[in-house]
C-alpha cells in the first residue's frame, strides 16, 4: 500500500494520548496528567495532520463528510450569554481575535488551570454527555505551506486548530504568549516586547504581532540579522493599526527598555542550501547573564521553544526566565480552545 503521511490520528486515553502516525505505525505516548479528563467533553479523537504531508486536496473527503459540532449550555461567561456558541469556527490566524474575545478566552484558561491544579476532574458536562454525544472530531493540522490551514478549513465541516503552516502563522502560540505576559507583567496595555531572531520565518512572532496590536500604547522592537528581517506585510499592518515599531540591531539596548524579550532560535532548515546565510545569522542574538543584567527587574525572557544554543543555559535559574511557565501555559489556552470549539462558553 502506498504511504501517505497526511493524516496521523490521536485519541485521548484516560491518562495519556496515543498519536499513531499511519505511515510508520509508530506510537507516540503523551502523559498529560489526566488533563484530558478534566475537558469539558468525552473522550474526543483529534485528526492530526504532519507537517511534512502530501499537498492540499489528497483525502480531502474525509475532512468533507465529517460531522458537525454541536454547542451545549455549559458556564455563563461574564459578556457571553449562557449556551452561546464560540464565534470562531476554526482557529486559523491571529487576526480573528479581537481584545474582547482574548479576554475571555483567558478567563477560561484561567478555569482551565483551576481544574488542572484543584480538581479531580470536571463535571462541567455531568448531565449532559448524551447532549454532545454527537459531536465530532477537531483537526489539528500542521503543514510546511502557508495557507494550508485556511484552505482545509474551507473544506472541512468540522473545527480546524492551525498548529502551525509553514511561515505563516501560529496562532494558539500567540494566544499562550500573550496569556503569559499578561500573567508574568500583569497588563497587556502600556508594555514594551522585543522580538528577536528569525523574524522573516518564524510563524510564532508573525501572529504575536497581529495580537499585539489589539491593546493601547504597545511598542515593539524588532531585533534579526539582516538577512531573517520581520516582513513588511507586519510592519505595514502594525501602522495601519497605530502600532509603533522600531528595528534595531542592539539587543542590549532593546532588553533593557522592554518588558519582554521574546526570543527565537534561527531554524537551519528555513535556509534551504543557503547555509551561508544560516552561519551569517545564527548565534548573532543571545540572550545570556550579560542581557540579564540590563534588564529591568520586572522583565521577563519568553521563547516559544524548543530552543538551541540563542538562550544560554545559566539563564533558566533567574526568576525572569518566563519560557517553561510560558510552555505550561499552552496547555491550559489549548484545553479552553478545546472546550470552546466543540461545546461553547
Amino acid at each position: 500500500m502506498a504511504s501517505s503521511p497526511l493524516f496521523s490520528m490521536s485519541t485521548m486515553k484516560r491518562d495519556s494520548f496515543v498519536m499513531k502516525t499511519i505511515t510508520s505505525n509508530k506510537e507516540f505516548k503523551f502523559n498529560v496528567s489526566n488533563s484530558f479528563d478534566k475537558l469539558p467533553v468525552a473522550s474526543p479523537t483529534l485528526l492530526l495532520t504532519a507537517e511534512n504531508s502530501l499537498k492540499w486536496g489528497q483525502n480531502e473527503s474525509l475532512l468533507r463528510n465529517r460531522m458537525q459540532c454541536r454547542a451545549v449550555e455549559v458556564k455563563n461567561m461574564p459578556g457571553y450569554p449562557m449556551g452561546k456558541k464560540f464565534e470562531l469556527d476554526d482557529v486559523i490566524e491571529a487576526q480573528q481575535f479581537d481584545r474582547e474575545t482574548l479576554n475571555a478566552i483567558f478567563e477560561v484558561a484561567k478555569e482551565m488551570e483551576n481544574i488542572k491544579k484543584n480538581s479531580p476532574g470536571s463535571q462541567i458536562l455531568k448531565d449532559t454527555i448524551r447532549t454532545v454525544e454527537g459531536y465530532s472530531d477537531i483537526i489539528v493540522m500542521r503543514h510546511f505551506e502557508s495557507g494550508a490551514a485556511k484552505r482545509a478549513a474551507a473544506t472541512a465541516g468540522i473545527p480546524i486548530i492551525n498548529a502551525g503552516d509553514g511561515p505563516g502563522q501560529h496562532p494558539t502560540q500567540a494566544l499562550l504568549d500573550v496569556y503569559t505576559i499578561e500573567r508574568e507583567i500583569g497588563k497587556l496595555d502600556g508594555i514594551r516586547v522585543g522580538l528577536v531572531g528569525d523574524l522573516a520565518n518564524g510563524r510564532t512572532v508573525r501572529s504575536l504581532a497581529y495580537l499585539l496590536a489589539e491593546y493601547q500604547d504597545v511598542k515593539i522592537y524588532f531585533v534579526s540579522p539582516d538577512v531573517v528581517k520581520m516582513k513588511d506585510d507586519i510592519k505595514k499592518y502594525l501602522t495601519r493599526r497605530g502600532v509603533e515599531w522600531e528595528e534595531s540591531g542592539d539587543l542590549m539596548e532593546v532588553a533593557s527598555k522592554c518588558d519582554v524579550v521574546y526570543q527565537t532560535r534561527i531554524q537551519r532548515e528555513r535556509f534551504g542550501e543557503r547555509i551561508d546565510l544560516y552561519e551569517e545569522a545564527r548565534g548573532k542574538y543571545i540572550v545570556d547573564e550579560n542581557v540579564l543584567k540590563v534588564m529591568q527587574n520586572h522583565a521577563v525572557v519568553m521563547h516559544p521553544l524548543p530552543r538551541l544554543d540563542e538562550i544560554t543555559v545559566d539563564v533558566d535559574a533567574d526568576p525572569r526566565a518566563a519560557y517553561f511557565r510560558q510552555a505550561k501555559n499552552g496547555l491550559y489556552i489549548r484545553m479552553a480552545l478545546l472546550k470552546l470549539l466543540l461545546v461553547g462558553w
